[in-house]
């Protein structure tokens, strides 16, 4: 008898040691292609810097950075919401086994989002035509259709980051990156340089790329005619996630491009493009660094708590989320040491010579990015709870307080201000969403003790 309970707990941890051992396999790949797409993606980005700064003068990059705040506000406020609510909901369904009722709903909101831009795009190139801004109506309209083009991208990477197919995600992500070099390359041969036309390559890069995700996504869900049940109860759902997202927004968008507009309304659009070189340089290392983690363990956090209703489930999300943020601060500070001292030779290396003479305010940049991003992981952790409305009153005021902070600084003191203005609001953004972070699951608990 005994000799046969022996047996029986050796079998069981020789199961749950290969179940162990299959897993860290399964996660080490994923891991591996997630860094395969981010690094392939950072590399081109960097490129991509370099050529465009080799085309532009800073007063061109300026003009490119303002005409992609069109399609900031179309990522930010319409399509951003639904792609957002698309993946969170993705793993919901294959729970409950009703993919098919799902997908009518994404697109059907996905719909909805489209003529939403074609209204809001009507109304900007009236208004640009009004006010006498002619000029920028061709950088508008292309802008206005990258985005467009992005937010179906954006809604068919999140569908599969969240069923998990990295290898798919990684290629994707390099290829774009890859891909709008070289269109770019071509549409400024055709045309010229101009910002218009570095807007034209991205929204063709992003076309053809669209297209082969959408390839891959019929191989992972089979269309199904045969299924036409009522999707309306997932477009509720996917609604009622989403529209705090599209809400903070607005919000968002206003401060992030506040600052390319307080530059060109306070100095001018060559200090827009001086800025938008450090912006793009000092954002990008430390959010791909943090990215890879975030892509990473978004799917798996949103796995683990499920709908969310599970107290043990959600322990463990906010115990991992914040050991990732603790890592994600660690590289925000070794970012900022290697750029303070190697700042001069990184932008002799990847800009243009018209744009070294900001370099010394990169490591700054970096800061700032570090903890946006770190403020962003917990943010995830806050999705994961099925909590974003939560986050709406954090969006909001930290978007606000940006933009005074924005246009306050860029007054007194330029570009020097508008990069302090930015590292003031992501610390303060960072600290908010810890606040909430750690709120939320004290809430639960007192919840629960309750009688």
């Amino acid at each position: 008898m005994l000799s046969g309970t022996n047996r029986q707990g050796n079998l069981i941890r020789q199961l749950s040691l290969h179940y162990q051992t299959d897993r860290i396999r399964r996660l080490a790949k994923e891991g591996s292609w997630i860094i395969i797409g981010q690094v392939s993606s950072l590399l081109g980005a960097l490129v991509l810097v370099r050529i465009l700064t080799g085309h532009l003068d800073p007063t061109q990059y300026g003009q490119l950075a303002l005409g992609l705040t069109v399609a900031g506000l179309v990522n930010q406020v319409v399509m951003g919401g639904v792609t957002n609510g698309i993946g969170r909901f993705y793993s919901i369904a294959t729970e409950k086994q009703d993919l098919d009722g799902y997908l009518r709903a994404s697109r059907r909101l996905m719909l909805y989002a489209t003529l939403a831009v074609v209204a809001i795009g009507v109304a900007v190139l009236i208004g640009l035509l009004w006010l006498g801004y002619s000029q920028w109506m061709g950088l508008a309209a292309a802008a206005l259709v990258f985005s467009v083009i992005s937010g179906y991208n954006s809604s068919f990477s999140n569908i599969q980051n969240a069923a998990r197919q990295r290898a798919i995600v990684a290629f994707h992500g390099g290829l774009d990156a890859w891909l709008k070099i070289l269109l770019v390359l071509g549409v400024l041969l055709w045309l010229g340089s101009s910002g218009t036309a570095v807007v034209i390559g991205y929204a063709c890069s992003s076309l053809f790329v669209t297209g082969s995700q959408l390839i891959f996504l019929r191989r992972l869900i089979p269309y199904k005619l045969a299924n036409s049940g009522d999707h309306t109860p997932w477009a509720r759902q996917i609604w009622s996630y989403s529209w705090s997202f599209s809400a903070w927004g607005l919000f968002s968008w206003l401060q992030q491009s506040s600052d390319r507009w307080a530059l060109e309304a306070f100095t001018t659009t060559h200090e827009v493009g001086l800025y938008a070189v450090l912006f793009q340089l000092g954002y990008a290392p430390i959010s791909v660094a943090t990215g890879l983690m975030i892509s990473f363990l978004g799917p798996i956090l949103y796995q683990r708590s499920g709908d969310a209703t599970d107290s043990d489930r959600n322990a463990t999300v906010h115990r991992l989320a914040w050991h990732i943020t603790f890592v994600s601060l660690f590289i925000t500070v070794i970012g900022f040491v290697f750029v303070f001292v190697l700042h001069g030779w990184i932008f002799r290396l990847l800009v243009g010579t018209q744009y070294q003479s900001v370099s010394y305010l990169l490591p700054w940049v970096v800061l700032a990015s570090g903890f946006f991003v770190a403020g962003q992981m917990l943010a995830l952790k806050l999705m994961s709870d099925m909590k974003p409305v939560a986050m709406t009153t954090a969006k909001i005021v930290t978007a606000l307080l940006g933009i005074l902070l924005n246009i306050y600084f860029v007054s007194v003191a330029g570009l020097n201000g508008i990069v302090g203005a930015l590292v003031a609001f992501s610390v303060v953004y960072f600290m908010w969403m810890a606040f909430l972070s750690l709120r939320i699951p004290m809430q639960n608990n007192t919840h629960k003790d309750s009688p």
